[in-house]
């Protein structure tokens, strides 16, 4: 069956692409193969819907013809390559000295794909691989630079990623006899199917050290703890991922993975974000809120005056510009502080007669 991305994702049809963007952040951080209850199969299948329903060509293109659509060439209505249909269940029909019993049926979609243009040399790349930080409610707002140590498959620097033994010489790769490529022939109901896939044991140079190094033992790659570098950017918010390109896992004469960093922002006891903006309460008094007052007000900058005009009335918002969130460049949002005028509970004798006298003037 082909495969349903918004079914592996969770998601309907009409998902927007930030519905798309949290369920597929929330499905890899659970499926991680890093992670004790992670499940690579599935990590890959998340991953792979995603790259393709959060880019709208490529979402245009799968709504219309489904999984497999990289592969159209335009030729002769071959489509997909074959790639949205199961043959596994041809078997069915050859068994028990049938027609074709003799063929080897495997796993008759790999056959299909090496054919129709699956036998393009794919590049290798390390696994992506995640972890979580959490941040103060300030530095979520201004940005912040953290440094953590990781441990992780590196690429290892006594051979450079390469497995052999510095200087030492090369040899003809045995396996595929320095051709770097290794020939396959499959037979299927549709005859002989031949297909080349690059040498496993040289990785397609068609040579190999005839000495290991001996800090990988021939890996090109070790496992170690290395520290990372993560740039917090401002303004981010509460759960969003920072992908750092290159900082997965490494692999020997390939691409390295990414690493997924998904932020976790501590409340703030005082300010609330809503935007670009930050929005506070402030209590004052009655006789503030009448006759007016200046506050000093401690912000994320520091300490500022506010000026309550008199006459204010309980829940407006007065507002201190550029003391907000940064949006781009040097602009910033607002500060919004929503008044809270505290009434007085018991009046003294004196206090009374002042107020009836005001209650008496209309006041």
């Amino acid at each position: 069956m082909a495969k349903d991305y918004y079914e592996i994702l969770g998601v309907n049809k009409s998902a927007s692409k930030d519905e798309i963007k949290k369920a597929f952040y929330k499905l890899a951080h659970k499926y991680h193969p890093d992670k004790k209850e992670g499940d690579e199969k599935k990590f890959k299948e998340v991953n792979e819907a995603y790259q393709t329903l959060s880019d709208d060509s490529k979402r245009q293109k799968y709504d219309q013809f489904g999984a497999g659509f990289e592969n159209m060439g335009g030729g002769q209505g071959y489509g997909q390559g074959f790639g949205g249909f199961d043959f596994s269940g041809f078997a069915n029909g050859f068994q028990n000295g049938g027609a074709g019993a003799d063929f080897d049926f495997g796993n008759l979609n790999d056959i299909f794909s090496d054919f129709f243009g699956g036998g393009r040399p794919q590049a290798r790349r390390g696994r992506d691989i995640s972890t979580e930080m959490q941040i103060s409610f300030s530095e979520s707002i201004f940005g912040v630079t953290r440094r953590f140590l990781m441990t992780k498959n590196s690429l290892c620097l006594q051979c450079n990623g390469a497995g052999g033994k510095p200087n030492s010489k090369m040899d003809t790769c045995k396996r595929c006899n320095g051709q770097g490529k290794i020939h396959e022939t499959k037979r299927s109901i549709l005859g002989t199917i031949s297909t080349t896939k690059a040498c496993e044991d040289c990785l397609g140079s068609g040579k190999v050290y005839a000495e290991k190094c001996s800090e990988c033992r021939g890996n090109g790659v070790i496992r170690k703890e290395e520290e990372v570098v993560v740039a917090v950017p401002s303004g981010i918010r509460d759960g969003e991922m920072i992908r750092m390109s290159g900082m997965g896992e490494a692999i020997a004469k390939g691409t390295t993975g990414d690493l997924y960093i998904k932020i976790h922002v501590k409340p703030h006891p005082v300010f609330k974000r809503e935007g670009p903006n930050l929005v506070m309460n402030l209590d004052i008094k009655l006789s503030e809120a009448l006759l007016g007052a200046d506050k000093n007000i401690e912000t994320l900058d520091g300490e500022i005056k506010v000026k309550i005009p008199d006459g204010v009335s309980i829940n407006e918002i007065l507002r201190v510009k550029g003391r907000g969130v940064p949006v781009s460049g040097s602009r910033r949002g607002d500060l919004l502080i929503k008044v809270n005028i505290n009434m007085p509970k018991k009046l003294n004798r004196k206090t009374r007669d002042l107020v009836e006298k005001l209650q008496e003037e209309g006041i």
